[in-house]
């Protein structure tokens, strides 16, 4: 069991994620962010973004959607995104193991080794 209040109080840094549990090849990763991400694709992943709290938005190369609590968002494989959030915001994010942070665009923002919860 996880209380999601008390996990998000022990995530260091942010546009860190860090892994609470592993699902059938698929991982569960909290993170909290604030500014924006670095434009990226997962050539080979689908990734889901639910707000736990506050906000934020995938920018697109066709658009924008605005996400608030309680707001899930799958991105499909292949589609470039670029996560922004202008105040800090803490979501759970669910993928395949191994899935990289920044995707196809490696870069001082990736990260491989994830911390655990």
């Amino acid at each position: 069991m996880l209380n999601l209040t008390t996990a998000f109080g022990q995530v260091a840094g942010l546009w860190r994620p860090h892994v609470v549990a592993d699902l059938n090849g698929q991982q569960i990763k909290l993170a909290r962010i604030r500014g924006a991400f670095d434009w990226h694709a997962h050539p080979g992943e689908d990734e889901a973004f639910l707000v736990v709290r506050g906000r934020m938005r995938l920018e697109f190369d066709n658009g924008v959607r605005e996400l608030g609590e309680g707001d899930l968002c799958v991105v499909p494989r292949g589609t470039r995104h670029r996560p922004v959030a202008d105040d800090e915001c803490h979501i759970v994010l669910f993928e395949p193991a191994g899935t990289v942070n920044t995707g196809d665009a490696p870069g001082s923002r990736t990260v491989r080794e994830l911390p655990r919860l």
